[in-house]
């Protein structure tokens, strides 16, 4: 066999992630590798933390980066704060939210579900009915912005019900750390986690995670061991955090860390705001130059993600070879429908680096030209 090194063409990445990489952040991945317990790593790793805090919008002195991906971020959370019998309100619009139903009912918990439409934020009312339905519910989990449908639901209110019923909630945040207003402590959020490859865009494998003083307490004052080791947060807690040498638990993405440094230093410079500005900005653009092409959003104005548009397959078009002729002629990738959305939309990420005004215009001009070959 005569295998060759891989070189990838170049793509430009606006599906549900992973999404355009900065020049900066891919030439930060190439710096030299150095050991994840040398006294410089280290160093920087107190510089990630205080990155990741001005991201969440948190002092939580438990924030870090997970080793792993937004799914290992989201099972750190579960398997961290819940134990087996303990009553938790999931709620679920989409594929992330039964994906939270999933990891409840692995550990032996009881889920108490609350339905939304898929392309609809979670219901709030329904929410505060399942509350004061079970009042020995001990958590509140949902999707803040739910990636397979692209819609947003209102944290703020979500989190001020659990707080009003002692729930701790837990938050998805993959799609919306970076990309829509996110104020952890403001809200009063105790276990959140992200993803790198996101509107961070950053490589994908890395899972930002903050806890609050409250979460870290319930971690400490568990009555069962954590069923994870790898995942079990009481034994990273002093890898991450103390003064001067680290204890070991596993060796870091030393590479992959540097790409997340930099990304966020990026984000710093840019300003959360600003940011934030920036991805409503381009998708007000999108959304004008889709209304042109006689394409409908799944999403109400008011509840939609301005960094994830997912939008209906007009009538008559076929969706994988629409995408396919965009990927081949054009280097261009856009993500197709999840679940219940599966071959009736597509997803048009506008992430991060990839939240760009010549983005916007390459996409409405390709879309337009893979339209009329079907037509």
């Amino acid at each position: 066999m005569n295998f060759k090194s891989f070189h990838p063409p170049r793509r430009i990445l606006m599906g549900p992630g992973p999404s355009d990489i900065s020049p900066e952040v891919l030439a930060s991945l190439s710096r030299p590798a150095i050991g994840h317990l040398d006294p410089l790593f280290v160093g920087m790793m107190d510089e990630l933390k205080a990155l990741l805090q001005y991201a969440f919008q948190t002092k939580n002195e438990f924030t870090i980066a997970l080793s792993a991906p937004g799914s290992a971020g989201m099972e750190a959370c579960f398997v961290n704060l819940v134990e087996a019998g303990e009553k938790v309100i999931v709620c679920r619009n989409g594929v992330f939210g039964d994906r939270m139903f999933q990891n409840v009912t692995r550990i032996g918990a009881e889920a108490i579900v609350v339905d939304s439409p898929w392309g609809r934020a979670v219901e709030v009312d329904k929410v505060e009915a399942a509350l004061k339905a079970n009042p020995d519910a001990k958590f509140l989990a949902f999707v803040h912005a739910e990636t397979s449908t692209g819609a947003l639901s209102d944290a703020k209110a979500l989190c001020a019900l659990a707080q009003q019923h002692n729930c701790l909630s837990i938050v998805d945040a993959v799609t919306s750390l970076g990309g829509v207003e996110l104020k952890v402590d403001d809200w009063g959020i105790d276990a959140i986690y992200s993803g790198s490859q996101k509107c961070l865009s950053c490589v994908p494998g890395l899972s930002p995670i903050s806890f609050s003083e409250k979460a870290v307490n319930v971690i400490k004052n568990r009555k069962t061991q954590i069923q994870s080791w790898f995942l079990d947060q009481s034994l990273v807690m002093s890898y991450w955090s103390g003064e001067g040498k680290r204890s070991y638990h596993h060796t870091a993405p030393v590479n992959s860390l540097y790409g997340l440094h930099e990304s966020l230093i990026q984000l710093q410079n840019e300003g959360i705001e600003n940011r934030w500005a920036r991805h409503q900005e381009q998708h007000e653009a999108l959304a004008k130059g889709l209304d042109k092409l006689g394409i409908k959003f799944i999403v109400p104005v008011e509840e939609r993600l301005p960094q994830l548009n997912a939008i209906y397959i007009p009538e008559g078009i076929d969706d994988a070879k629409v995408r396919s002729y965009l990927l081949n002629k054009y280097n261009l990738e856009i993500g197709g429908g999840l679940g219940d959305f599966a071959g009736k939309a597509w997803r048009i990420g506008l992430m991060g680096y990839a939240a760009r005004s010549e983005n916007v215009a390459l996409c409405l001009t390709t879309l337009e030209d893979a339209l009329a070959q079907q037509n």
